[in-house]
């Protein structure tokens, strides 16, 4: 007979899903493992290296000094546009946004008395009208009927 495949033998996505990350998880590991033991052995291969040349050594050591003089040099220019860039982010702070915002916050005052007057002088005004008007009908209403 040709059964077809129980839904019990047939894994489900989320259990294929599962196993691509366990396998994921699995090559991360191997790979650093792999990464660490590489360097590990740069470690030992360049300290040996080092220790049986001393001309060699001091040309290599002579060398990364004028390396890290040129990246401070980077590193101090950086931090001076950082600086600029900070000092010019102040500057539109405090005199382009907080006037916006001193002038929103009048604009949104300006709006509360506004519709105080309003609510005040009109709105309760017509709805007290409409209360009396809806008063007066039922009266009528109630007069008619006997």
């Amino acid at each position: 007979m040709n059964e077809h495949p129980s839904s019990a033998t047939t894994p489900s996505l989320e259990q294929v899903s599962e196993h691509k990350r366990i396998r994921r998880q699995r090559w991360t590991l191997v790979g650093m493992i792999v990464g660490v033991l590489l360097l590990v052995a740069a470690i030992v291969a360049a300290v040996y290296g080092l220790t049986r040349n001393p001309e060699t050594t001091a040309n290599i050591r002579d060398i990364f000094i004028i390396f890290l003089a040129f990246e401070s040099l980077i590193i101090g220019a950086a931090l001076v546009i950082l600086i600029i860039q900070v000092a010019s982010l102040i500057n539109l702070l405090q005199n382009e946004v907080k006037p916006i915002l001193k002038s929103t916050a009048e604009t949104v005052n300006t709006l509360r008395g506004t519709t105080e007057f309003l609510s005040e002088n009109l709105v309760e005004p017509v709805i007290k009208l409409n209360s009396y008007l809806a008063g007066l009908r039922k009266i009528l209403d109630f007069l008619k009927f006997k």
